[in-house]
């Protein structure tokens, strides 16, 4: 199995995009789009609407499902859901019930802090993978590198 390859300028752009609507108490949601090697290609962060802390919840509108829907390149696929959580990093249950991707081993990640966590990579965020119609939690070290990891 080849990981999930996800470069360090694609985890900028979610970092920068998260914190700057977490200073305004925004969770917020993307989708990384990947090549057929398994390598990530980019970032969609669709148009969404949030709730600010301490009741945080974002969606994605329907202009938001179009510009997804359009965004991918020939051969491209949506390999994991990429958003912020105010505080911890975990799967919520309302990300239980909202999954942006539902085929077998597809990726959710939650960044903690409003995307504060991406500083360091992936290695504070919480990183799930779907399996038997449920997600299954990756913890850092060789098995979640198996799955996926952060390039230079």
């Amino acid at each position: 199995m080849t990981p999930i390859r996800i470069p360090r300028d694609v985890l900028g752009i979610a970092e920068a995009t998260f914190l700057a609507n977490g200073t305004r108490g925004l969770e917020t949601t993307g989708m990384l789009r990947a090549n057929s090697s398994g390598i990530v290609t980019g970032i969609v962060i669709p148009d969404q609407v949030a709730n600010p802390f301490p009741l945080c919840w974002v969606e994605v509108t329907r202009r938001g499902k179009f510009e997804l829907a359009a965004a991918l390149e020939q051969g491209e696929t949506y390999v994991a859901r990429i958003h912020s959580h105010p505080g911890a990093a975990f799967h919520s249950e309302t990300d239980d019930r909202n999954p942006a991707l539902t085929y077998e081993g597809a990726l959710s990640i939650v960044v903690p802090n409003f995307g504060a966590g991406l500083a360091s990579g992936l290695e504070e965020s919480a990183i799930y993978r779907r399996s038997s119609r449920s997600w299954v939690e990756l913890p850092p070290g060789p098995d979640r590198d198996a799955y996926v990891r952060a390039d230079d």
